[in-house]
């Protein structure tokens, strides 16, 4: 069983999805479910099947979250510190074609959103990242093509 790292905030965000889906989604499933059985014959009954489906789906979803949750390695980024880039850190770039300046955060795979500037650790741009410091220039190759960034700042935050 391999840890899965992941941010502080990350985390919570996980555990907040799997009360919600324990408390909340299974309760009203099972709800939509006993009403679609009053109507009579299943075999035919597209309420019954859709909610059914439902359920499947949340089910599997919780499994999914309380398998991570009990792998995971919660890393406090605010207590990380130094000026190589590693797990957590926040760096910003400037993109040498365009000037461009961009910020990211590196996380766990399951907290990457690149529209909120979460990077995965394992996605190119965080490999690239990864043990180099401030004033160092970086080659990626992204789907798009080759980008070239400088490093302008690390932070822990």
């Amino acid at each position: 069983m391999d840890k899965v790292p992941m941010t502080v905030g990350g985390h919570a965000a996980m555990e907040a999805e799997l009360k919600r889906r324990q408390q909340e989604e299974r309760p009203r499933i099972i709800q939509a479910i006993s009403e679609a059985r009053a109507h009579g014959d299943l075999s035919e009954n597209a309420e019954y099947h859709a909610a059914k489906e439902a359920q499947s789906h949340n089910e599997g979803r919780i499994a999914e979250l309380e398998d991570k949750l009990s792998r995971a390695e919660v890393i406090d980024v605010t207590k990380l510190s130094g000026g190589t880039i590693k797990f957590g850190a926040t760096v910003t770039l400037v993109d040498e074609d365009t000037e461009e300046e961009k910020r990211y955060q590196i996380v766990g795979e399951n907290e990457a959103d690149v529209k909120s500037g979460l990077v995965s650790i394992s996605s190119p741009i965080a490999r690239a990242l990864i043990g180099k410091k401030v004033g160092d220039a970086v080659e990626v190759n992204t789907p798009g093509g080759g980008k070239s960034y400088e490093i302008l700042k690390v932070a822990f935050v």
